[in-house]
């Protein structure tokens, strides 16, 4: 009779300890499940990686992408942080993506999270680069410009313009990143003197808007028309070269 309560008394504690485990359980998967819907867009994921739903689906959070990074640019978010558990990630202004042309980290995924189609590594897009104008030191009229000269893709992602200054006859040089060549590396972020980065890397799809196909941009399709056209201002130009065509086109005052 004991022996039958002690084997009952066993086995109950037992069934209670499993279903404190199983329930443990599911309040840790509950949680990574949920940090991971709710994962900060902020987060600068590796070069190559796949849009941010199909990036986090694939990843394993093996870390073999970050162990393979030369430069310690990579790093697997632990619990808390605004980054999926495990998943790599980087802060450009702590160490930003120097752009190896092998790409090491795409190599060592396992799983496609970082994308095999990538063939050049100038041609990734780990997010965009956005200049903050009212702190950037360029545009507030002081001579800096080293982001501009930084830049692994100086002229094609990042471009020096001129622009007037208000108080003086003197013209600024100023920064201006071109979406359809940055990389998104930070380098620009890393190397910016202000206390705070006046260049920061950030998803494009959180700063960049959509036209929409409802509105025709006919100027930059190659029709039938617009050839036409490029035709006769083409020969507009020349003519207004030519001396001769000149004269003629003028008034003659006897």
């Amino acid at each position: 009779m004991t022996t039958n309560r002690k084997s009952r008394r066993e086995f109950l504690l037992k069934t209670l300890q499993g279903s404190a485990l199983t329930a443990t359980g599911a309040l840790g998967w509950f949680y990574l499940i949920q940090q991971q819907a709710q994962a900060s867009p902020h987060a600068v994921r590796p070069p190559g990686a796949e849009s941010r739903e199909e990036f986090y689906a694939r990843c394993i959070k093996c870390g073999q992408c970050v162990q393979a990074c030369p430069f310690d640019t990579l790093d697997l978010a632990e619990a808390g942080s605004y980054v999926p558990v495990g998943t790599p990630y980087f802060v450009p202004r702590q160490t930003p993506c120097y752009l190896c042309p092998d790409i090491p980290c795409q190599e060592a995924c396992p799983t496609g999270a970082i994308s095999e189609t990538l063939e050049k590594i100038e041609d990734s897009r780990m997010g965009l680069a956005v200049i903050d104008i009212e702190n950037c030191l360029s545009w507030q009229g002081l001579r800096c410009e080293i982001c501009y000269r930084e830049c692994p893709l100086k002229d094609t992602a990042i471009s020096v313009e001129h622009q007037p200054r208000r108080l003086s006859k003197h013209a600024m040089l100023v920064p201006l990143v071109h979406s359809d060549a940055c990389t998104g590396c930070g380098i620009c972020e890393k190397v910016c003197p202000t206390q705070q980065a006046a260049i920061r890397i950030v998803p494009p799809e959180l700063v960049q808007g959509e036209i929409g196909e409802h509105y025709r941009l006919g100027w930059k399709s190659e029709t039938s028309i617009t050839q036409d056209f490029k035709s006769s201002t083409d020969q507009s130009a020349k003519d207004s070269e030519n001396p001769a065509l000149d004269y003629l086109n003028q008034d003659n005052e006897l």
